[in-house]
């Protein structure tokens, strides 16, 4: 999944960004969301969600 397509579908759903960076290996973003959920987007399209808001996210990005 491509990073901007997380953060457009997520934000579309009223849940605001709050931060984004590389992460500490340099291969893919780390994304903090206001609900409280971390999204971990690679370079090569993988992606783990976690946090309180965790949940929610996997069901907008419909991932398991």
């Amino acid at each position: 999944m491509d990073v901007d397509y997380i953060i457009a579908q997520i934000s579309a759903s009223g849940i605001e960004l709050t931060d984004r960076r590389r992460n500490e290996e340099g291969n893919g973003w780390r994304l903090s969301f206001s609900n409280g959920a971390l999204v971990t987007v690679l370079d090569g399209g993988n992606v783990s969600v976690s946090g309180n808001g965790s949940d929610t996210i996997k069901k907008l990005l419909d991932i398991a």
